[in-house]
């Protein structure tokens, strides 16, 4: 799903957890979400105060955003609902990583765990 400039511009003036919580939304509606990879397919895994996290958005023009600087080689990579709950809530709890929503131009977004994700996602949809 394609998304306007406009709608680029209005969501990243949100605040973190407004667009944590626009994420939520979109992803329960579309129930597909996007991440980087690198060309072996290893997701970008940053470090937001000593935690790895795993960044995710809603739509893919925002991922391809955030593809620059020591991410500038990854690609964008959809990820459905199914798949996420299926393969990738366990690589996330074995590697103890974060979940960090919608980061806009390399700031943090809203940071949150696994359960707390999970909780909300399933609640929305």
């Amino acid at each position: 799903m394609k998304i306007t400039n406009k709608e680029i511009e209005a969501v990243s003036q949100l605040e973190a957890f407004q667009r944590y919580e626009y994420f939520i939304k979109r992803v329960a509606d579309s129930e597909r979400m996007y991440t980087l990879v690198d060309d072996n397919g290893n997701f970008a895994i940053a470090d937001v105060e000593s935690s790895a996290v795993l960044s995710v958005w809603f739509a893919s023009e925002f991922a391809e955003n955030n593809a620059v600087d020591e991410w500038g080689s990854f690609s964008v990579k959809e990820i459905t609902v199914e798949e996420f709950e299926e393969d990738i809530i366990d690589m996330i709890e074995k590697n103890n990583w974060l979940i960090n929503v919608f980061s806009i131009k390399g700031k943090s977004g809203f940071v949150v765990n696994i359960n707390e994700f999970a909780k909300d996602l399933s609640a929305e949809m």
